[in-house]
């Protein structure tokens, strides 16, 4: 176990923007160990800070390709490992959940999410839509080794009082519950929620006047951190901060906004094939690696009129500003450790719930008249600002995978393949870690790294597995080619078998179709081996169903739709939580209605 800073923190490095030369002369300078270890206690366990990132594709990351200013996550990439086949689940509350537990989506209750749950899978087991008994977090292991824990940003993990961080092992939490929220103020983003339900420490809790996400996600943490420093006694911490960025809305200050001006001008066609050669250009893809198509249906930027060009390379810009707005506040809190003697001794891991956000809510029916009651505006001149609601689409969406296939809510690796960054203590650089691995294991590899053993027998089986002997460079992967990984979410689902994945994609972007791929010759997904190598695809098959049967996956109800679905569930919700208004209202209208034909019905007598 890791118990001395390590000197992978003092190794140099190019900074990548002036602001953040406080930052880079901190993490460059030799820090001895009494400084390193605050106080005089004994434990010198490392901390563990996992930083989520909300709807970030593969090449969003500045050191995966992307345009946005990420100094602080570039410094933890250059001291640490960037994982090139990292692979999610398509949506984020199955992601979350099998992240902080090492647990397939289907044993922890969270198979899919709430929003596009049908009637076949409601209430069923693995889809009761949050942690079911037996299923232990990362917080509840750590907090039982004397860790403290703590969660600031967003949950959606159930809405119960037994649902929330502070029944799952945080000691303290500030939490969204829901799939999405404004960023600048206290209010919903989407209509299948009545309000933005935020929670402190499991009971609800109002936002500050000056609220943006990123800044108060990292400003509470901090102020839990410092809230419980003892000056005689070290107790190592556990740190789990869900970003809302860069989920819709996207959002952003202006000032931020306005840095990227010119930068997407030329259409997300141009920004796909730049994002190829990037990825190519550092190691990330191998030379050959062709670049996927755009998704069927896809408008072609030359087509667009100019105001509608202009409007999309402006939401363009607000998410990599919202992206490097976000970076700049994980600094403030890269530099709170070092200032508090911690954070050559601090574990991070940094990666994205899943492949980037292709909805487009402005294009649903009854979208627009919904932000027009809820304070909600699309206008160029204070798109990201208070009151606008930003998406950046399916296009745009393409572009934040490229080079890979697709984006959010499929199989597809555009939706599934993000950036993974681990740096920490004892961790040896490493350029580009190309083994494949899973969601399910960054929790056994944070308790591997901490010599953690399982406490509770009877808790539901961890089914990830360690990274370590690709953390310490002892082993090249942690999968054999004959073992069969499988996935699924709301009819989205794969399974990876060495080289070759078996994937099937729900509409409305995909068929429904089974294909087969071999991701080493083609990561872009562009050749289907389904009819070249039939019994390869049979085989695979067979390890799905097998995969499905052991973890109880329900199939979707026949013509599936999640847009279709997540408007069903809106409307129901909706007509739920506000079923005492539209029946007054219903009540006002046929009082006004009868009063009116009685009148008619009084002149006609009178006549």
């Amino acid at each position: 176990m890791p118990s001395s800073p390590s000197s992978f923190w003092l190794m140099p490095g190019q900074r990548l923007a002036a602001s953040m030369a406080f930052l880079a002369a901190m993490l460059a300078t030799p820090v001895s160990s009494n400084e390193t270890l605050s106080g005089t206690g004994s434990d010198q366990r490392p901390n563990v800070v996992v930083i989520l990132v909300d709807d970030a594709g593969l090449t969003d990351f500045t050191p995966f390709g992307g345009e946005a200013k990420m100094p602080a996550i570039q410094t933890l990439a250059e001291r640490g490992i960037k994982f090139s086949n990292y692979h999610t689940s398509p949506l984020c509350a199955p992601s979350r959940a099998m992240l902080l537990t090492g647990i397939d989506n289907h044993r922890t209750g969270i198979a899919t999410i709430p929003e596009v749950l049908t009637a076949n899978q409601a209430g069923q087991p693995g889809y009761s839509m949050f942690l079911e008994p037996g299923v232990r977090t990362l917080a509840d292991r750590l907090k039982a080794e004397d860790y403290r824990t703590y969660m600031t940003g967003k949950w959606h993990l159930g809405s119960g009082a037994q649902d929330l961080p502070n029944s799952h092992g945080f000691d303290r939490s500030f939490a969204l519950d829901a799939s999405g929220a404004d960023n600048w103020e206290q209010k919903p983003y989407m209509g299948y929620y009545d309000f933005a339900p935020w929670y402190e420490d499991g009971k609800p809790a109002d936002l500050p006047e000056d609220f943006y996400s990123s800044k108060f996600i990292v400003d509470r943490m901090i102020r839990y951190l410092e809230s419980d420093k003892q000056p005689n006694r070290r107790q190592p911490f556990f740190s789990y901060l869900a970003f809302q960025a860069i989920h819709i809305p996207v959002q952003a200050p202006r000032e931020v906004t306005d840095s990227y001006n010119g930068v997407y001008d030329q259409g997300w066609h141009q920004l796909r094939k730049m994002r190829h050669q990037r990825a190519i250009a550092l190691g990330l893809i191998a030379p050959d690696t062709a670049l996927a198509e755009m998704p069927a249906n896809s408008r072609d930027w030359g087509n667009l009129s100019p105001q509608d060009r202009a409007l999309y390379a402006r939401a363009m810009q607000v998410q990599a500003a919202m992206l490097e707005s976000m970076d700049s506040h994980i600094g403030r809190f890269i530099e709170y450790l070092n200032g508090r003697g911690e954070l050559d001794n601090t574990l991070f891991i940094v990666t994205s719930d899943n492949g980037p956000e292709p909805s487009y809510p402005l294009d649903i029916s009854g979208m627009k008249t919904w932000m027009s009651f809820n304070g909600y505006n699309h206008r160029l001149d204070n798109l990201g600002e208070k009151g606008s609601m930003v998406a950046i689409g399916p296009e745009w969406a393409s572009a934040s995978a490229s080079p890979l296939n697709m984006f959010k809510f499929y199989a597809a690796e555009g939706g599934i393949r993000v950036p993974l960054i681990i740096a920490g203590p004892n961790i040896e650089r490493q350029n580009w870690q190309p083994a494949m691995v899973m969601v399910t294991d960054i929790a056994p590899t944070v308790l591997d790294y901490l010599e953690v053993k399982d406490q509770h027998k009877e808790a539901v089986a961890i089914t990830g597995r360690s990274m370590m002997p690709l953390l310490e460079g002892s082993a090249t992967e942690i999968y054999a080619d004959d073992e069969a990984i499988g996935m699924e979410v709301s009819g989205n689902s794969v399974l990876i078998k060495g080289d070759y994945k078996l994937s099937r994609n729900s509409p409305p972007h995909g068929d429904n179709i089974w294909r087969l791929y071999n991701l080493a010759a083609d990561p872009g997904e562009s050749q289907d081996l389904r009819a070249l190598q039939p019994e390869q695809f049979d085989l695979m098959m067979e390890d799905y169903k097998k995969y499905a049967s052991e973890f109880g996956v329900i199939p979707m109800l026949a013509g599936f739709d999640y847009v279709e679905q997540a408007r069903r569930n809106s409307i129901k919700n909706l007509m739920q939580s506000n079923w005492r208004g539209l029946a007054l209202s219903a009540v006002v209208v046929l009082t006004l209605f009868w009063l009116i034909i009685r009148r008619v019905r009084r002149r006609l007598q009178g006549q």
